[in-house]
């Protein structure tokens, strides 16, 4: 068990990804809207080796698990409208 607290910038590391603010904005923008009928794990975006990583941490209820649920709902969410 972790005792100290993962952050969203965290799992973008772990998953082998720029986590700097600008780079998760830019990746979640390139990535979304994912559609619902596609499991996080599965989208096409992902290396296999990316994909056993975000299916093990939900299927554990892992530490990571809260951070690939709210990546999911990020992906999933239409991006805001520009006036």
């Amino acid at each position: 068990m972790n005792i100290l607290p993962l952050h969203f910038k965290d799992l973008f590391a772990q998953l082998g990804l720029d986590n700097d603010n600008e780079s998760i904005g830019q990746f979640i923008d390139r990535h979304g809207p994912l559609d619902c009928s596609i499991k996080l794990a599965d989208a096409p975006f992902w290396s296999e080796a990316q994909s056993t990583f975000l299916r093990e941490q939900i299927l554990a209820d892992a530490d990571w698990a809260e951070l690939v649920d709210q990546l999911s709902t990020a992906l999933r969410s239409d991006p805001p409208a520009h006036p």
